[in-house]
């Protein structure tokens, strides 16, 4: 199929059946296609990968975590097709001296690239997370970006082969 060819009008029709095909196949539960798009890749790596532990989706709007492994660690998953990741609500504002809480055991970031093909999964603990975290003012909450130093700081548990 050419979409050049098609009118404005079927490009959204058929993106509108691609969002309702996804959710049916359970890919996606929400509208935040790619957060969910990388929930669904992680979540399907870790338990089809020996040697990671196997997740579970965690139930939709379940504050600060996406999957939980059969230890019952949590896991926070964020998506980006840039460098910055979304962000993390429910921690202690910037400058604040009451030390967080951990709201997961695990963070994943799930790397895609211009055309929505996943091409890294990066895992940090919660300790990594606190060194890491950069203040977002407009949004007043905390958020992770992908430096070359997170990218040391982290295990790589995904990385797509390059041709």
């Amino acid at each position: 199929m050419e979409m050049q060819q098609l009118s404005a009008e079927e490009v959204i029709k058929l993106y509108s059946s691609s969002i309702k095909e996804l959710k049916r196949r359970e890919i996606i539960r929400t509208n935040n296609v790619v957060g969910d798009l990388g929930e669904y890749l992680a979540i399907a790596h870790y338990n089809k990968t020996p040697g990671l532990p196997n997740l579970a989706r965690a139930p939709i709007g379940t504050e600060n975590i996406d999957a939980i492994s059969r230890k019952g660690d949590r896991y926070s998953i964020k998506s980006t097709s840039g460098n910055v990741t979304g962000v993390f609500y429910g921690l202690e504002p910037m400058g604040s001296t009451i030390p967080d809480l951990p709201k997961f055991e695990y963070v994943l970031i799930c790397k895609f690239d211009e055309d929505y093909d996943l091409e890294l999964i990066l895992e940090m603990d919660w300790n990594t997370f606190l060194r890491n975290k950069h203040w977002h003012s407009r949004m007043q909450a905390w958020n992770l970006t992908l430096t070359k130093k997170l990218q040391q700081d982290c295990q790589v548990v995904y990385k797509r082969k390059t041709d």
